[in-house]
This record gives C-alpha cells, sequence and structure tokens, in this order.
C-alpha cells in the first residue's frame, strides 16, 4: 500500500520525467474517436489480436463493448482478467482490478475508456492513473478516448453541443502516448450505423440524432479529432528532427510567427497572423526580439498592448533576446520549425531601406524553408 499511495502522490512533471527512457516502461497506444461508434474499440481490440498472433501476451484490463455484437465477438478472443467488485452508497459496481494485470504481469493490456472515473474505494480516482501504473511496470498499453473527454477541448465541445463534458483525460497524458492513431469514419457513414442500430439501442436513435449525432456537431468534432491527432504526429516528428538533427524543412503542422516591434503597426500584423492561424488551424506565435529603445515609457505602453492582444488571440508570445534581431528570429524559426512567417515593412527609402532589405536577406539566409509574408505599413514613428 506505500507503493500505491507513492504513486498517487506523483504530479505529471513526475510521471513524463520517469517515462523518458524507453526501456523502462512500456509503451501507450491511444485511439481517438470524435464520437462513440466511429471504431475505437474495434481497432483496438483487432491490433490486440494480431499482436497475440504474433506471440505477444495479450489480455484485456477491461474493455466495454455496449452490447455491440461485433465487438464482444472479438473481445472473446482474447483473456480477460477479472473485474474487481466494489460496493458504493448500497450498489455493486465492476470495476478494472490493475492490481490483478500487475500480478497476471502481461506484455500488452487492452484498456477502454481511458477517461472514465473510478468508484470509490478503487487504487486511483482516474482510470488514466491505473495506465500509468502500468506502463511504470513495464506494461504496454493500448486504450481509447474520444476527443470531447481531452481537457483542453471539452469547454469547446459542451459550447457546440450543449453536453456538460464530466470526465476528462489532462493534455499530458495523450502528450504521454507514444502512438495516437485516430480511428475515422466520416459523419455520413457514422449516422447510417447509428440508424441501423449499430451504435445505441432503437429508442435511443432519434433521441441522439437530433442532439448529440447532428451532422453540424459530428463536422466539427471530427476536425477537433483530426487537429490533436496532427499535433501528436508533429511532435513526434519534432522529437525524431531534434534526436537526428534534421533540417526545419521536415515539419507537418503549419506554425505561423508574426515578428513585430514596438510600434502601433504591430496590431495589424498580430491580426492578420491570427486570421491566417485559424484559416490554416495553425499555431500561432508572436516574436519580438528587446532592443533598448523599447524600455522608453511610450513604446513600452505600445509593446505590451500588443503582446496583450496576442494572448486574447490565443498566440503563444516569445520574447527574444539577442544583438542581430534577423539572426535571433531566425534561429528560433529555425528551431520550432516555424511555417510561415510574417513581418511589417515601413522603411521604403534611403539608409533606412538599406538596412531592411539587408536585414531581411539575412533573415531569409538563415531560415530559407520559412514562408515569408511582408506587409506594406503605414511609416512608424
Amino acid at each position: 500500500m506505500t507503493e500505491a499511495r507513492e504513486t498517487s502522490r506523483k504530479t505529471p512533471e513526475d510521471w513524463l520525467l520517469s517515462s523518458e527512457t524507453e526501456k523502462a516502461r512500456g509503451r501507450f497506444k491511444v485511439f481517438l474517436g470524435y464520437a462513440p461508434g466511429v471504431g475505437k474499440t474495434f481497432s483496438m481490440l483487432s491490433e490486440g489480436i494480431r499482436r497475440r498472433k504474433r506471440g505477444e501476451d495479450v489480455v484485456i484490463g477491461i474493455v466495454e463493448t455496449h452490447g455491440r455484437s461485433g465487438t464482444s465477438d472479438l473481445a472473446a478472443q482474447l483473456e480477460q482478467i477479472p473485474r474487481r467488485e466494489l460496493e458504493y452508497k448500497g450498489t455493486l459496481f465492476s470495476e478494472m482490478d490493475v492490481d490483478a494485470i500487475l500480478a497476471r504481469s502481461p506484455q500488452v493490456a487492452l484498456i477502454d475508456e481511458l477517461a472514465h472515473t473510478n468508484i470509490e474505494g478503487s487504487r486511483f480516482r482516474k482510470r488514466y492513473e491505473d495506465v500509468l501504473l502500468l506502463l511504470e511496470n513495464r506494461i504496454d498499453v493500448l486504450s481509447t478516448i474520444n476527443v470531447q473527454h481531452v481537457e483542453s477541448l471539452a469547454p469547446r465541445v459542451q459550447a457546440l453541443t450543449g453536453i456538460d463534458v464530466r470526465e476528462q483525460v489532462p493534455d499530458w497524458v495523450l502528450d504521454r502516448a507514444d502512438e495516437v492513431v485516430i480511428s475515422d469514419v466520416t459523419p455520413e457513414a457514422l449516422v447510417t450505423r447509428m440508424r441501423r442500430g449499430d451504435i445505441y439501442p432503437p429508442e435511443r436513435v432519434e433521441r441522439s440524432l437530433a442532439n448529440f449525432f447532428r451532422r453540424g456537431n459530428l463536422i466539427a468534432l471530427r476536425e477537433m479529432a483530426l487537429q490533436r491527432v496532427t499535433r501528436a504526429v508533429d511532435r513526434t516528428l519534432d522529437d525524431y528532427v531534434k534526436r537526428k538533427r534534421l533540417g526545419s524543412q521536415w515539419a507537418i503542422a503549419e506554425k505561423i510567427a508574426v515578428c513585430i516591434s514596438a510600434n502601433a503597426q504591430a496590431r495589424d500584423l498580430i491580426a492578420r497572423g491570427a486570421r491566417l492561424a485559424e484559416a490554416l488551424s495553425a499555431e500561432l506565435y508572436v516574436i519580438h526580439v528587446g532592443r533598448e529603445r523599447d524600455l522608453d515609457p511610450d513604446r513600452k505602453r505600445t509593446l505590451d498592448a500588443s503582446l496583450q492582444l496576442a494572448g486574447n488571440l490565443g498566440a503563444r508570445v516569445v520574447p527574444l533576446t539577442g544583438k542581430d534581431t534577423a539572426r535571433t528570429t531566425a534561429a528560433f524559426i529555425r528551431e520550432q520549425r516555424i511555417t510561415q512567417a510574417i513581418v511589417g515593412r515601413s522603411a521604403t527609402h534611403g539608409l533606412r531601406s538599406y538596412l531592411y532589405y539587408f536585414a531581411l536577406q539575412k533573415f531569409m539566409a538563415e531560415a530559407p524553408h520559412v514562408d515569408l509574408h511582408i506587409v506594406t505599413q503605414d511609416e512608424a514613428h
């Protein structure tokens, strides 16, 4: 029990640090869906069966079939760890028995519904904590989750569907996954499954189609799931690029950087960058290389207002320091694999024009793979 208490006290950072060495932990694969019925559990079970046929020791920790015959048929082909019975407020509940899985010590455990909240009296409050314990004990885990249960997305889903999302998984848990794959069907195919009675009993079909399963909802939820998987793929690629020291051209997701100075025109650049980021479903960065003259009270107020706008628009604000603005900015863009950069143009004559274009040429030489947008602005004073 001491070990259990110590495990439950671990912070998210502790879990991430303890999982850095690949050989010291199990591998974690998550099947992500945008709605019930897209095939997450079916895909998880299918992979478990394939891995068992390859000679791996595979067990089901817990699978919820929801009465779906295809899912039940697959689950019957694998060994299932008996569930633990727990009484709570006079009612008997059955939960996954994480201690029994640890005692059985398989190579792979299949654990459905990652966001599930365990009944009081369980070893952990949340199922994802059970999963993390199994990974710590070198057991590979295959699991499932719907996009509405991802903590950072739950408020958007609630606003979209009007449904209160009670069970959530912190984003850092999904970031911890070695692999995130999407279980995907078109909204039209999902509605067809619903009408056939493949997802819910007949008495629930029309009500579901009129609420959560409205076509507009499904399209938006699917887009969220695709974006979340793209983020996971890009993070995996980012780790690989850094480990192999590959070039900045290795990018999947769009990343937009707006390069600003302490002038009033910066707000227009930020707004333009935000519109582009929204259109491309891209991450948005706002970069500013500090200069001594920015300490002037008027310039500082202008800069602070611009950075406040950037934060309000969801941008990641990045203050940089360096004597050479072009080189400092280009280094950040290379390291973060920014795909598009937005800069302003106000110096259009005389020595200032020459210095501007000289800096621009230096920037392009240092960051050749970024798409550069030069926005003409009124002269800054």
